[in-house]
Parts: C-alpha cells; structure tokens; sequence
C-alpha cells in the first residue's frame, strides 16, 4: 500500500478552534483514521493511504466551514464528522448545519446536528403528528420544543401545551412533600428548562399567565380538543393505551403533534402495556403521521453517552439473541 499525501489549507484564525484543546480534535482524526497530521504555517499535510488522506481532508474541509460559519466545534462535531467521511458523506455535515431552528435568548442558534436529526426536523414540517423515538440524548424532546415555539413566534399556532405522564421511578407522589404543583413540577422540569432556555423566564411566565403556554400532567389533557396548538407528549413510553388513544383523540384544527419516547426506559408497572409500543403498530400506515428513529449515532450530549447507549444496545441484542435460542432448545 502506498504513502499519499494530501495539502489543506487551514485559516490562521480557525486553527484554535479546529484543533481542539491541546489539539485533542486532529489527534482524534489521526488515531480513528489512521493518518498522520502536519502542520506548517497555515498548510496542514495528510499523509497516509489514500482512502483516509481522503476522509481526512473531508473531515478537516467540513470542520473549517463549520468554524467559518461561526461555530465552536466540539467533540461531537469531530467524531460525526468522522462517522460520516468514512460513510463518503461529510458534506452533511455543513448541510445539516444550514437549518437553524430558533436561538435561544442568548443568541445561540438551534439546530439540528445529526442527519437523523435532520430528518426528525423535516418530518416535523411535513407531518400533522410526528413520533421520534430514540435513547437519551438524541435531542427528541429539545427539537421538539424549539419546533413548537418558533411555530408560536411565527404565530402559526396561538398556543403550546407541553405534557408527559407523571410515573413515579422510586418513590410515590403522595409521600412527596408540598402541594399536588409542587409533586408534579419535578416530572415535568426537562420541559421548563428548555422553555426558559429559548424564551426567557419572564416571556414564559407571562404567556403562561395568558395560558399561551401549558405545561401539564397528561391526566390533565382528558376531556379537552385542542385546537390551532403546537403539543408536544414527552416520554410517551410511559403512557397506557388508553392515555395514548385519549391524547391522540384531542387533536383539533390547525393543531401539530409531536410525540417523544426511548422504548428501552419504560417505568410502567410489570406487565404493562406501553401505549407507544401500541401506537405504532396501529398507526403505522396512516398518511400524514410520522415515525423517526433516532439512534445511538444521533446522541449530542457527552461523547461518552454515545458509547453507553451502544454498550446497552447490544447487551440488549446479545441477551434477546440468547433467550431466543433457549426458547427454541426448550421446544
């Protein structure tokens, strides 16, 4: 195998950012891809075989666009660079980054980062209901809400209404301390948290004043039509049918839906039925629903999230794998 080289030339007032800390990014780059990385003034030299010189200068061509556009780069944006030049695909990645969302208060853009996020984001423009379904750290719920309150800006619905099923994981409700608001505030903080994030505090309290903005146990929902709103059912593994098909019977007019849940962290009582898994046999072929799996290559939060969400999976595999063999030796 033969010794390529490949010549890049890196902007002096990107390397900082595109070099990482200590240069942990290019250090990342040469040990995944095999090549050998140096810099001299502002043209860096690829040496390796010819395929990772090549994947090598994808990577380092899309990282220096991300940072022309004024991007921080961060370890995930190297690491899915990655995954995506080794796949012939990394001008996703600029593509991916063209499709701002919202900002959030401070400035900083919303969007999706991951081409499975991409995909989440467009289902959402095209579909009345939408479910994206994923493990943690996919950014279901975050995309969701940036979706509902850009949609709210732009006065394409009058109002949001937020909701997820209060299960308790350990300790009862009832032996909790405070007022009903005070038990159900803490099941309920992930969608607080990114309201105030992309709205201010002060703009979420006075449209939630005017009942603009509804954040609310799914028991609350029974009873109601909602119209020309923007709902969005978080951690929907933990509903019943019958709390599925009672949410999804309250659309009204001019309402948009998204649904949010990761099919490996139910907190239902044993035996339960999960109104999601339910869902989606049922409304499989319906038009104008739906479905996006997100996967452990779309997780956006720590690096290391990523490999634990992988470690679980195939665990998961290896044991239905094994199960399904004893079952078939018993027979």
């Amino acid at each position: 195998m033969g010794v390529f080289e490949r010549i890049v030339e890196v902007p002096a007032e990107h390397c900082g950012n595109i070099f990482g800390s200590c240069d942990a990014y290019i250090k990342k780059i040469e040990k995944t891809l095999r090549v050998t990385i140096v810099m001299r003034d502002s043209l860096m030299k690829i040496i390796g075989g010819e395929v990772n010189c090549k994947q090598a200068e994808d990577v380092i061509r899309e990282l220096i666009k991300l940072s022309e556009r004024g991007n921080t780069i961060t370890e995930q944006n190297v690491d899915y660079g990655i995954a995506l030049a080794m796949e012939n695909n990394a001008g996703a990645i600029t593509e991916i980054d063209e499709d701002i969302i919202t900002r959030t208060i401070q400035g900083k853009p919303v969007k999706p980062k991951t081409l499975g996020q991409k995909n989440y984001i467009d289902q959402i423009r095209k579909k009345t209901i939408v479910f994206g379904l994923g493990p943690a750290g996919t950014g279901k719920t975050y995309l969701a809400m940036a979706m509902a309150i850009q949609a709210f800006k732009n006065n394409e619905v009058s109002r949001i209404i937020l909701t997820r099923p209060a299960i308790e994981a350990g300790e009862k409700l009832g032996f909790l301390p405070g007022d009903l608001q005070s038990k159900i505030d803490p099941y309920l903080r992930p969608l607080y948290d990114a309201l105030y994030q992309m709205m201010g505090a002060d703009s979420f309290a006075h449209n939630a004043e005017k009942g603009l903005i509804e954040v609310a146990p799914l028991a609350y929902m029974r009873g109601r039509t909602l119209d020309n709103a923007y709902i969005i059912l978080d951690e929907a593994q933990n509903t019943t049918p019958a709390q599925m098909k009672m949410f999804l019977t309250r659309i009204g007019f001019g309402s948009k839906v998204i649904i949010t849940g990761d099919l490996t962290q139910k907190d239902l009582p044993k035996d339960t039925k999960s109104g999601l898994d339910i869902a989606l046999k049922v409304l499989e072929k319906i038009d104008d629903i739906g479905f996006v799996h997100l996967s452990n290559k779309d997780v956006v939060r720590h690096a290391l999230v990523q490999k634990i969400v992988k470690a679980y999976d195939e665990y998961e595999n290896r044991t239905t794998r094994k199960n399904s063999g004893t079952r078939r030796q018993d027979k």
